[in-house]
């Protein structure tokens, strides 16, 4: 499964989450059979390829949500987790907070 998340930097260990506007990448996180499989970075969501993206994880509920919402998108956001590695080891237990109607 794929997953966006809004980043400030292109560093698979240290970038942190960060708010959309203020977002430097999005990292697509290829998440698969419990384990990160790749990590690859774009300047925009429109840069990407992928036709589509299972979830996005956003730094908190008060962020715009409906876009990825219409693109069929699971929309989560972080508790206090901030680096690429915290969030996925937060997404694999369930631990994100879910955003929605």
């Amino acid at each position: 499964m794929l997953i966006w998340i809004p980043v400030d930097g292109n560093d698979a260990k240290a970038s942190k989450v960060v708010p959309q506007y203020e977002a430097k990448q999005w990292a697509l996180v290829n998440f698969d059979e419990g384990e990160v499989k790749s990590v690859r970075f774009f300047d925009s969501r429109e840069a990407c390829d992928e036709a589509w993206v299972d979830f996005v994880i956003l730094i908190n509920k008060y962020e715009n949500y409906m876009d990825f919402m219409n693109e069929g998108m699971m929309t989560l956001c972080v508790r206090e987790e901030e680096t690429i590695e915290d969030i996925i080891e937060a997404f694999k237990f369930k631990e994100l907070d879910e955003i929605g109607l």
